[in-house]
């Protein structure tokens, strides 16, 4: 009688835990700790990351995701390599630029259609510069030495017969200290996005732009075709390793986008953090509406312009153009592809 009471006890605990069990929602139960290191969470380039956590698309998809804000692309990758964070919110560029020192980084969704960057010059400076040959023996900003912004920059300097060694290369970061640097005339130039364009813009009406990537036909006239900008990234052994991870960071960036491209340009301020919207609201929604037609409504790669990226890299670097790359392998398609069709993803 003794050792049947026990064995009715037990069970009793036993159906009590599974009870309790019941009663935690599975996805908080089934969380996934993921950092992601994005290269500027200022910058509307990255807005769907940063969208993606105030809507809660990370915990639908089962997901406790912590977003490290840094300076540039460049720094987010290195956090990523270092093994400080997993994924990379940052320009798909730098998947190409790697594969050609051997390193297998692929993105496996893509919220940019477009690079979203301008060559601007300094309110100070716009007298002495008005072509990119005029660049030569200057300062020019960039978000951090080494990331996309860099890229672009000696990319456009090498494209107009300029030896980017003769420029001087400066981290200004994206937002408010980029904006001051060209403002207080530190810098004779910057490699700059939305939101600190259109706020340049608001206070200096005749600002320079020599270059720009912000719509399809600016980036057509740069690149001759597409160029895709912001992805989420990993290396391939953590993407290997975490399949199911980057299903759901997938399906959240995916339903994010859906829910951009459903909703307004009000509708979507609203939902941002208030330390990234600013206090200047109106510069910050004209941005935003010249920014939307940018995210991507697929999150799926386009061929052709992973193969501009590899071309404009193959111009610019010697080790690109000799390192054979095969393009393919810096991209997958198979998570946008494998994402639930459910109310809310992408079309």
């Amino acid at each position: 009688m003794k050792m049947l009471l026990e064995k009715l006890a037990a069970a009793l605990v036993a159906l009590a835990m599974v009870s309790v069990a019941s009663l935690i929602p599975a996805s908080a139960a089934a969380q996934s700790k993921v950092t992601i290191a994005v290269g500027g969470g200022a910058c509307l380039c990255y807005l769907p990351t940063v969208l993606a956590k105030q809507l809660g698309e990370y915990d639908k998809a089962g997901l406790a995701v912590e977003l490290v804000d840094l300076k540039g692309g460049s720094d987010a990758l290195k956090a990523v390599l270092g093994g400080s964070a997993d994924v990379v919110s940052g320009y798909f560029d730098h998947c190409v630029n790697l594969a050609a020192k051997h390193q297998e980084l692929v993105a496996f969704v893509v919220y940019d259609r477009y690079p979203g960057e301008a060559l601007v010059v300094s309110p100070k400076h716009t007298g002495e510069i008005s072509a990119i040959k005029d660049l030569a023996g200057k300062k020019v900003g960039v978000s951090a030495p080494g990331s996309s912004t860099d890229f672009f920059l000696k990319y456009l300097l090498k494209k107009n017969g300029v030896d980017p060694a003769s420029v001087a290369v400066i981290g200004v970061g994206l937002g408010g200290t980029a904006v001051a640097a060209m403002e207080q005339g530190q810098i004779d130039a910057a490699v700059m996005l939305d939101p600190s364009i259109t706020v340049l813009q608001g206070t200096h009406s005749d600002l320079r732009i020599l270059s720009d990537t912000r719509t399809g036909k600016d980036t057509l006239e740069v690149f001759g075709g597409e160029y895709p900008g912001g992805a989420l990234y990993s290396t391939a052994a953590w993407i290997a390793s975490h399949e199911k991870e980057t299903q759901a960071l997938t399906q959240a960036i995916l339903n994010t986008l859906a829910w951009i491209h459903s909703h307004s340009p009000e509708e979507i301020m609203a939902k941002m953090p208030s330390e990234i919207v600013g206090k200047n609201t109106e510069l910050y929604l004209a941005a935003l509406k010249n920014t939307i037609p940018m995210y991507s409504q697929t999150g799926k790669m386009d061929p052709k312009g992973a193969d501009a990226v590899l071309a404009v890299f193959s111009l610019g670097s010697a080790e690109v153009a000799k390192a054979n790359i095969d393009v393919t392998k810096t991209y997958t398609d198979k998570f946008v592809e494998a994402a639930k069709k459910t109310t809310g993803s992408a079309k």
